[in-house]
């Protein structure tokens, strides 16, 4: 159990308000009781002047900050773990639930808003954003509301020679990045986030403070990788850290159709899942363009013999090696070339870009007469981009059972679509083309099921599938399956252990299953 001397009387006095069915109670004794054990200036509500800028602070997508928005009632801004356990009791006892925001890229919004009319909070987790790191042991505390770039940029001020395996953006929060899974540039040597996590501290449905070991295997188990918010509110994750070599060596090299991009692509799909797990290339296809990015944990002397015998088609020579550390990479494949180490601490994105994206995994090789026909596609007027991440070595060596992240052995790699608009509106025809094309692909990507990536949540999943009387896991099989594969039933069973009366619930969270007696 994970719990300081000063939590305890805290804590014993939420458990003396906690009633185990919801009550009748006014909206008002919710803010009543919330501002009883949390300070005022750590509450919001609607009408409050700082409402809507700290609803916005982490909205990533204008798509969900409109008029017609199911907003929070209340934003809880908490700095502790006690105010957490409040707000989920004062949230139990008073009939409101609560939807949990750490970096808020959560693609479909559902960690601050709702796809239909209920009162409910937001709990934000911004101000718990501790990092510490422990050279010694390769390991580091890490709070659910820090985002990558802070832990990031706090290991590189420990070591040049240590890193974390998660994903490129460094603006997104770590505590919904190790809930869905997470994976970057070094997922071929080490693996998914979930992967390197050791412990967590979790603020169950009845706000007890619960470690590894107190939240049972089960529970822990399902946190890493399987939506964490359906579980509780994660707090901070114990991570393990992974030694890099203190010379990295990253390429970029578009390649047109023109010069031949079909070939390479077609090659890049069995070369790329089966090279060394040092070698890392993933492709960005837009429009007439494939660009191929590199991160390799060596020197170029090293990584030119490589690429001459096992991908010699895609030409790279010294002219494209970019050598430097680890964490010198980080800015340089998500801003660019001229970003600095110190950018990655900036936590603000704009908010005029509008995105829909969604995701696919291929198990074989797309036939090289298919890509011509996608490249089609991805030239319309209104297309967005591919992007395409190898497996292969350390990801796909783990069991599928190992963890909820299931997309192991024989996945070759993950296909990300992405769209993005500038101008304001309901971007019909750029979500239509995503639309269509997830469709289009239907007949060269994985099958019974279709997988998808939890990180890269979609509400469109399924969603021309009508299911009538039937449970609701029953209900979540249409997209649970395809997140989870045959882990969902057991994350399911877990959510009954933890959390039977399904509080923490949104549109595409786990339901409990709870065995009959």
């Amino acid at each position: 159990m994970v719990m300081t001397k000063s939590l305890a009387p805290v804590i014993f006095t939420l458990f003396s308000c906690y009633l185990s069915i919801y009550s009748l109670a006014s909206s008002g004794d919710f803010l009543q009781c919330l501002t009883k054990n949390i300070p005022s200036q750590l509450v919001y509500t609607q009408s409050s002047p700082s409402f809507t800028s700290v609803l916005v602070s982490s909205i990533r997508n204008p798509m969900f900050f409109t008029p017609r928005t199911v907003r929070p009632l209340w934003i809880v801004t908490p700095t502790n773990a006690s105010h957490v356990q409040a707000a989920v009791v004062c949230g139990r006892r008073h009939g409101v639930r609560l939807r949990v925001r750490s970096g808020g890229h959560d693609y479909e919004g559902l960690s601050y808003r709702s796809e239909r009319p209920e009162e409910f909070a937001v709990v934000d987790l911004s101000n718990l954003r501790a990092v510490h790191i422990n050279e010694q042991t390769s390991t580091a505390w890490v709070d659910s509301g820090a985002t990558l770039g802070e832990l990031y940029y706090a290991i590189g001020q420990v070591s040049n020679q240590l890193a974390f395996p998660a994903g490129l953006c460094p603006t997104i929060g770590v505590g919904g990045h190790l809930s869905g899974g997470g994976f970057g540039m070094l997922l071929r040597k080490y693996g998914a986030a979930i992967d390197n996590v050791l412990d967590a501290v979790l603020v169950d449905a009845k706000g007890r403070l619960l470690d590894k070991n107190a939240m049972g295997s089960d529970v822990f188990w399902a946190i890493r990788g399987g939506s964490g918010e359906s579980f509780g509110i994660v707090l901070s994750w114990q991570v393990r850290l992974v030694p890099v070599p203190p010379t990295v060596t990253a390429f970029s090299v578009p390649v047109s159709v023109d010069q031949g991009a079909v070939g390479i692509v077609t090659k890049w799909q069995e070369v790329a899942p089966a090279l060394p797990d040092d070698l890392f290339i993933r492709v960005l296809v837009q429009k007439q363009t494939a660009n191929f990015q590199s991160l390799y944990l060596g020197t170029c002397d090293a990584l030119l013999p490589v690429m001459t015998s096992r991908f010699p088609e895609l030409g790279v020579n010294r002219t494209h090696c970019k050598e430097m550390t680890w964490i010198q990479s980080v800015p340089y494949f998500f801003l660019g070339s001229g970003a600095t180490v110190e950018d990655i601490l900036n936590r603000t994105t704009s908010l005029s870009i509008y995105t829909k994206a969604t995701s696919d995994y291929v198990r074989q090789a797309i036939a090289r007469d298919v890509w011509p026909e996608i490249l089609t596609w991805l030239s319309e007027p209104e297309a967005g981009l591919m992007i395409l991440d190898p497996y292969g070595a350390a990801i796909g060596s783990i069991p599928e059972s190992a963890t909820p992240f299931p997309h192991r052995a024989g996945v070759l790699y993950n296909i990300q679509y992405v769209n993005f608009w500038f101008a304001s509106g309901d971007g019909e025809a750029h979500t239509k083309w995503i639309r269509d094309f997830y469709a289009f692909m239907e007949p060269y990507v994985s099958k019974n099921p279709r997988e998808a990536y939890f990180n890269y949540r979609d509400l469109g999943l399924g969603e021309n599938v009508v299911v009538r009387n039937v449970s609701s896991y029953e209900a979540g099989k249409v997209w649970g399956e395809k997140y989870f594969k045959d882990n969902y039933k057991r994350l399911a069973v877990a959510k009954g252990e933890i959390d039977p009366d399904d509080y923490f619930r949104n549109e595409q969270s786990i339901p409990p299953l709870v065995p009959s007696k």
